[in-house]
């Protein structure tokens, strides 16, 4: 079986703020695109056996910019919903609950368009993609590449390396980067983690 590249999209006003970004559909900044742009060389000549991209605009976007083969869209790989701190910093938060958590607590139901996700909720979606990807890529030549948002990505690999969804906190994750869940002895690992080309020249 080959690997899983995880594409986290590039850079949002909201990303760059520390605004929680779930269901909103924010578009990439400048900068996101120029992020996108320079992951180019990671899919120069690569042949995917599936490519997946969350339904929203900055993820959709970023594979368009880093060149990726077309592929099909995932709801299962929208963001965390973040129910009522959706847009809301974590310092916001943190003034009148200090001690949060979104990897202990998850958040608390906003409205209707925002009902909000605990990590098990989160982590049920990260099984589905990952079922999925495995039925793709057996048998099959190629890696898998996910477009997608950082802290569901961070459930993935909890997911992927059989922890719990809320282990994600231990794996930080940078806009505009790729990394790769491969296997070593039929074991899952880390084989690269927030990585991007390095400059030419």
């Amino acid at each position: 079986m080959g690997d899983v590249l995880l594409v986290r999209h590039g850079e949002t006003a909201w990303s760059a703020s520390g605004r929680h970004t779930g269901l909103t559909d924010v578009p990439l900044t400048a900068g996101g695109v120029e992020e996108a742009i320079t992951l180019a060389p990671y899919f120069t000549g690569l042949s995917p056996a599936l490519v997946l991209t969350s339904t929203l605009t900055r993820a959709r976007s970023t594979a368009r910019l880093a060149g990726l083969p077309p592929g099909e869209t995932d709801p299962d790989l929208h963001e965390w919903d973040y129910g009522a701190y959706e847009g809301v910093t974590t310092a916001e938060i943190h003034r009148t609950r200090p001690d949060w958590s979104l990897w202990r607590d998850g958040v608390p139901p906003g409205d209707a368009e925002h009902p909000g996700e605990s990590p098990e909720e989160v982590g049920a979606r990260a099984d589905r993609v990952l079922a999925r990807v495995a039925a793709s890529l057996d048998g099959a030549d190629g890696d898998a590449v996910l477009v997608a948002h950082g802290h569901f990505l961070r459930v993935l690999t909890a997911r992927y390396l059989g922890l719990p969804p809320a282990e994600g906190r231990l794996f930080l994750l940078r806009t505009g980067t790729v990394s790769r869940l491969s296997t070593e002895h039929g074991e899952p690992v880390i084989a690269g983690w927030n990585t991007r080309p390095l400059p030419a020249g």
